[in-house]
């Protein structure tokens, strides 16, 4: 099965079909190319998906990926930047082993099928002219044989003609000769140039034809079998990522099974445990008792006498219920957090202190490493002088040393917070149980007019309040519900320790030094709220004053 003798007459057809077959090989390479571009789009658009939806560095989000559901979302964001880095594999072995080899082959090959169609135009282009050739030897020497054939009836017409003179009739003779040695001549080149044509006829559609078509045929399989071998690489290529693909997928299914929803509930847990106890149960107030009053004056001053405790039953029911009061609603608002967390629960406060704690020892181990370094440093230059000046590393290390004793006593003040907070939670439980009613009510505590005994703005609430202060609970609550904007009354008076800058809605703004009127206390959520005058009241930070409670306190202060 050759082109050369199955095809010998169809150049121009196969002169069509190369062409045709090196646009089939340029047809693939410009789809391969499409396919790398279509993968590097999507592993764009992958990368550009596992980066949007990472949690932001330093952001409460990042916080919130503590949980082990959300720290699968982040192994299988970060396998999918591998899965994405596989298809930029795919494209770049595509790219490399497929495009860049055929672009080079086709010119070959463009090169090659155009030197062989170029040799056998050649060969055609001779056999042509050795047609052209024959035919003119021919014509040539049919035309001579013809004048021959003239010049001799013309001779014999002349011959038999008495009338014409003997010199005539020579002279006919002697052209017919002539036309007759031309005829022979002619023949003679006609027979040498049909030889001549034969053997070059039978070279061209035997020889350089065959040969030719055979070299035209070769490339085609060539062309034929170098796209199959293109499309196996296409194949393998993929193939040889499927085993890291599948990795990646693994990664996500055993992220998915680490995901523990016992750990992610305890987790909650921790993060919003205040340390407090529930509330107890609500006393009941029997608002019958001035009816069995009589109109004697000792009835009238024993009602009196019992209103107050009426009033206080009043406040420590709405005491108890202090996590739930529209005053700790408003401090959750606030913008300003102090630095000894102290408007967080005792439980959370007490985390936020332990993480500032080993915050700051990794700090000071961090400036240790690092003075130890220069130290070393020092050492080596006093050892050899000519590798630097030991005296130059001295402000360094002065500097890192100062900067270890700051955080030191950093670390000292957030430790003597969380010394106070962890010895208080003790306390903090039994006061709630007996905030919770499982003291005796019949019992009132003694008042001790003096905020000494309030515990400082950890999340912790006063044990004991004045009855003023009780009156003032009430007032409050009674305000919330039926919207009264009868102003509370004051209960003490309070220095400002710090300038405040009340920026927040509810707050107020206060200068160190300033005095003004205490009309409620802290309970227990860090805020304590005063009045400047008639038409400025908020809250302020209770760690930035001074409070003394009025009358029965005796001049006794309690510092926050």
């Amino acid at each position: 099965m050759s082109w050369g003798t199955e095809l010998w007459d169809q150049f121009d057809n196969l002169e069509k079909h190369t062409q045709w077959g090196i646009d089939i090989l340029e047809k693939y390479i410009k789809f391969v190319k499409e396919r790398t571009e279509i993968e590097l789009s999507y592993a764009k658009q992958l990368r550009n998906l596992s980066k949007k939806y990472q949690p932001k560095k330093n952001s409460k989000e990042e916080e919130e990926y503590k949980y082990t559901s959300c720290k699968a979302f982040i192994s299988t964001l970060n396998e999918m930047n591998d899965y994405a880095g596989q298809h930029e594999v795919i494209s770049e072995n595509m790219a490399s082993q497929i495009i860049v080899d055929l672009a080079r082959y086709v010119q070959e090959l463009k090169q090659e099928r155009k030197s062989n169609f170029h040799d056998g135009r050649k060969a055609q282009q001779h056999i042509e002219t050795c047609w052209k050739q024959l035919e003119s030897s021919k014509r040539r020497f049919e035309r001579d044989c013809k004048e021959a054939d003239r010049a001799q009836q013309y001779f014999e017409k002349m011959d038999a003609d008495i009338n014409v003179t003997k010199a005539d009739v020579e002279k006919a003779r002697q052209q017919a000769q002539i036309r007759h040695q031309m005829a022979e001549d002619s023949k003679a080149d006609y027979s040498s140039i049909l030889q001549k044509f034969n053997h070059e006829q039978h070279e061209y559609y035997h020889t350089h034809i065959p040969n030719i078509f055979q070299k035209i045929q070769e490339m085609e399989e060539r062309r034929i079998v170098r796209i199959g071998e293109s499309m196996k690489t296409y194949a393998e290529v993929d193939r040889q990522v499927i085993p890291i693909i599948g990795k990646c997928l693994d990664g996500i299914v055993k992220a998915a099974e680490s995901i523990d929803q016992k750990n992610d509930s305890q987790l909650v847990i921790e993060a919003y445990k205040s340390g407090f106890e529930p509330p107890g149960d609500i006393e009941f107030e029997d608002y019958t008792q001035p009816m069995k009053r009589t109109v004697s004056d000792n009835s009238l001053s024993n009602s009196r006498g019992e209103g107050k405790p009426d009033l206080k039953f009043g406040g420590k029911s709405k005491g108890k219920l202090w996590p739930f009061i529209k005053k700790n609603k408003l401090s959750l608002k606030l913008g300003a957090t102090p630095e000894d967390f102290s408007n967080l629960p005792p439980e959370q406060r007490r985390k936020k202190l332990q993480q500032k704690v080993d915050e700051l020892n990794k700090e000071i181990q961090k400036e240790m490493d690092q003075r130890d370094a220069i130290t070393k440093m020092k050492d080596v230059y006093l050892k050899n002088p000519q590798m630097g000046d030991p005296a130059s590393l001295d402000h360094k290390l002065a500097e890192v040393s100062q900067n270890i004793e700051k955080l030191r006593l950093e670390t000292q003040k957030f430790e003597a917070w969380l010394a106070e907070v962890e010895g208080r939670l003790p306390a903090r439980s039994e006061q709630a149980r007996r905030q919770s009613g499982l003291y005796d009510s019949q019992n009132p505590p003694t008042v001790n007019n003096c905020a000494q005994d309030r515990e400082s703005p950890d999340g912790s609430y006063t044990e004991e309040q004045s009855q003023e202060s009780e009156v003032k609970v009430l007032a409050t609550d009674f305000d919330d519900e039926f919207d009264d904007e009868e102003p509370l009354p004051a209960i003490g008076t309070c220095k400002a320790l710090y300038t405040f800058e009340g920026q927040n809605e509810g707050t107020i703004s206060v200068i160190e030094g300033e005095t003004l009127y205490v009309i409620e206390e802290d309970k227990g959520d860090g805020w304590t709220r005063i009045r400047r005058n008639e038409d400025e009241e908020g809250y302020v930070p209770t760690s930035y004053v001074e409070v003394c409670l009025d009358k029965n306190a005796k001049g006794a202060k309690t510092y926050i």
